[in-house]
Parts: C-alpha cells; sequence; structure tokens
C-alpha cells in the first residue's frame, strides 16, 4: 500500500471555542486553566482559529461558483482494484466530488482500509443504500436556495489539526424546517496519476455535521445566521497543503439545498 492510503482516516475531534470566548478574551476574567493538557488545547484552538478572522490569510470558497450537483464515489475498503479502476465514474464539470473508502467485511485487513472511515457508513444509511460490494456513485442536485449562503474557511494546518469555520445565512422568511442539518468534510485533493487512478480524487480525511440549534442562532431583521469553528484532524499520510474544505446543507428528505468548496489564495492566480 503506497503512503496516501496508509494512514487509517481519523474520527472528528472538535474543541470548543467556548472557553476562549468566555475566559480568554477578556468578557470575564477567570484564570486560564491550570492543567497542562487544557492549555495546549486552548493554544491550539487559538493557533488554528486565528487565521479564519483574516479572510486574506484563509482558504475559503469566497467568490467560488456554487456547485450543481453533489457526485460522490463509494469504493469498499476490499476492493484492491476499484481505486485504479480504469471505468471509474468521471465527476461532472459543476460537481462537488466526494470519495468515500467504506470499511469492508474484512476489517483491518482489507487493501483499503487504512483509509476507510465510519463516517462513510453513517452516510451510506443517510442515502439509504446499502454498502458497495466493490463501487458505486450517487449524484445529487444542488437545489437553488434563494438568500442561502454556505461559507466555508479554513488556515494552515498546526501539527495534525486544521482550524474551519462553518457559517450558514438565510433569509428569515424562508420556509426552512430548523434547525438545518448538513455534513463538513475535510477532504484531500488527489490529481489523477495517484495510486493509479485515473481520475482525479477528492478523498475524504475527516467528516462532521455541525447542527445549528435555533435557541443559540443569531438574527437580526432579515436574515437567520448559523455559525460554528471547529478544529479537525487529518491522517499523517495526508498533504496539509492538498487539503480542502466541503460541505452542503440538507432538508429533511436529504434534498442538497446549497453546497460550497474552498479554495486556497494561490489557486486563483492559475
Amino acid at each position: 500500500m503506497t503512503p496516501t492510503l496508509q494512514m487509517r482516516a481519523t474520527r472528528p475531534w472538535a474543541l470548543s471555542v467556548g472557553w476562549l470566548v468566555e475566559h480568554g478574551f477578556g468578557l470575564k476574567r477567570r484564570p486560564w486553566p491550570t492543567r497542562p493538557w487544557a492549555l495546549t488545547g486552548c493554544l491550539l484552538l487559538a493557533a488554528l482559529a486565528s487565521p479564519l478572522a483574516h479572510s486574506q490569510s484563509a482558504c475559503s470558497n469566497d467568490g467560488q461558483p456554487a456547485p450543481g450537483v453533489l457526485f460522490e464515489r463509494f469504493i469498499n475498503a476490499d476492493c484492491a482494484a476499484c481505486w485504479r479502476d480504469p471505468a471509474t465514474p468521471t465527476a461532472p464539470p459543476d460537481a462537488l466530488a466526494l470519495d468515500w473508502i467504506v470499511p469492508g467485511s474484512q476489517g483491518d485487513d482489507a487493501a483499503l482500509a487504512a483509509a476507510s472511515s465510519s463516517d462513510a457508513l453513517a452516510r451510506l444509511a443517510e442515502l439509504q443504500r446499502l454498502r458497495p460490494a466493490t463501487q458505486d456513485h450517487q449524484a445529487s442536485a444542488v437545489t437553488a436556495w434563494p438568500g442561502a449562503a454556505l461559507r466555508l474557511a479554513h488556515g494552515t494546518a498546526v501539527g495534525n489539526y486544521i482550524g474551519v469555520l462553518i457559517s450558514l445565512s438565510v433569509p428569515q422568511s424562508a420556509s426552512l424546517a430548523l434547525p438545518p442539518t448538513g455534513w463538513v468534510v475535510l477532504l484531500e485533493a488527489l490529481p489523477s496519476g495517484t495510486e493509479a487512478s485515473p481520475v482525479p480524487r477528492y478523498l475524504v480525511r475527516n467528516a462532521l455535521q455541525p447542527l445549528w440549534d435555533k435557541r443559540e442562532q443569531l438574527s437580526n431583521q432579515d436574515r437567520l445566521s448559523f455559525s460554528e469553528t471547529r478544529a479537525m484532524s487529518f491522517p499523517n499520510s495526508a498533504q496539509a497543503g492538498r487539503l480542502r474544505l466541503a460541505g452542503w446543507v440538507q432538508d429533511a428528505k436529504g434534498r442538497i439545498l446549497t453546497a460550497a468548496l474552498s479554495a486556497c489564495p494561490a489557486e486563483d492566480k492559475d
């Protein structure tokens, strides 16, 4: 197995910004924690989140075209040949493409077990699809949700963590079953030819499902806004410079209402 697929995708690990906001930024003067692990966690989140306050230094979906299709490929980790299968379906040009490695029946002995994630099983269950014996794909249209704005941003990596900002804004008058649900995924963009893949891959390295509570929403006269800051981990085998943040919001029936994919400033010059 080559390096890209050698490390099992880690589970999401979130650090709350509540402690920093309440204790570290002067709203309430309380002692910093004396336990080393707590202090380390706070300092890590501060380092991860600081670029998100300066849009020029963060990668985001600002100015990027909204995807028209969510295109998901699912590969059973047991299938050694599926990654390099010449018949692999190609994503449409306007698609947000994802590659999920689904845990196989062989467990840790599966050929692609190191890159598999239980999040893939959760996503299949949500789609009401069975685990594929080899590989499968799903294309879902992204509905144009009038007035909705989904923003994703991430800074540079610190160790094996990256700070992410997720925000959603919708018209106050929108017919929305609260709370909205969705997915945020940390992707590694892999060019065609990586591990002999016939297509570019967007390997899911981590995932979370934000759930914004109506009671905690920030609102004004015209709009409802939901925002969340997290720290997401990624495996040693992933190249930090290839990481991208993607996400989508869906309704109770699973219809994709809006989607987004981040880009980094250097890419805009190409």
